[in-house]
């Protein structure tokens, strides 16, 4: 059972998805289901496609904000089809198990987006890896729920496999929530000393999460960073 992994669906259309993408997860080991502003939940067709994984469905976690969904979260995953033009991993499913195997410590999240449009530029922003199913060329339209069941099959086969110690520990990564705190006091500074301009930010705030989530910073490193940050804020407001 993989109980640090959490499988979240955000603002899913339609409920049958949602019941059909639980029913996926069990097969493989997954109930850590969280639903981000679903248009319709609870639903009796989401049940319905749920068969006998409505237990899953019981115990998901509907919430509003992905803020909120990736507190304590220190691995996140968006899956997408579209190619990023940013240094990050974009990893194949097959690819997925073994890569997150050997990288994640902590909580782990996989994002899966709105049926339609996929992750926004903002949830993908969030990721410290992408992961995409490969398809045919002439035809490459993937039901949410049919994407749940591979990525969560080819997690299942790569996690199985035996791990490369990792010497990082667990609770000295900094979560999502503190690194969007340092964020967002980054780009206040920023924009203080005129290095970024809001009206035309380009893509460095984007550009500055993909190094650091690189750099996976412990709790101890962040505070140095947050603490640099608070002395130039200080040194500003007395000048």
């Amino acid at each position: 059972m993989f109980n640090d992994i959490d499988i979240i669906l955000i603002n899913t259309s339609h409920p049958g998805n949602i019941g059909a993408a639980a029913r996926a997860m069990k097969t493989m080991g997954f109930k850590q289901l969280v639903l981000v502003a679903p248009r319709y939940f609870p639903h009796a067709e989401a049940e319905a496609l749920a068969a006998s994984a409505v237990d899953v469905l019981q115990q998901a976690r509907v919430i509003s904000s992905l803020d909120e969904a990736l507190m304590g979260i220190t691995t996140v995953i968006g899956t997408s089809a579209r190619q990023r033009d940013l240094a990050a991993p974009l990893l194949t499913a097959r690819e997925c198990g073994s890569w997150l195997m050997q990288n994640r410590v902590g909580r782990t999240a996989i994002l899966f987006g709105e049926e339609r449009t996929g992750l926004t530029n903002e949830a993908l922003d969030r990721c410290h890896a992408y992961v995409t199913i490969n398809t045919a060329d002439e035809y490459s339209s993937l039901n949410l729920a049919q994407a749940v069941q591979i990525i969560v099959y080819e997690l299942q086969l790569g996690l199985s496999m035996p791990k490369i110690e990792n010497n990082s520990a667990e609770a000295l990564l900094a979560d999502d929530s503190a690194m969007e705190g340092y964020f967002q006091q980054l780009e206040g500074v920023m924009v203080t000393t005129e290095f970024l301009d809001p009206k035309f930010p380009k893509r460095l705030m984007s550009r500055l999460r993909r190094l650091y989530h690189r750099a996976r910073p412990e709790v101890q490193e962040l505070n140095i960073l947050r603490g640099i940050l608070t002395a130039v804020e200080k040194k500003i407001g007395d000048e």
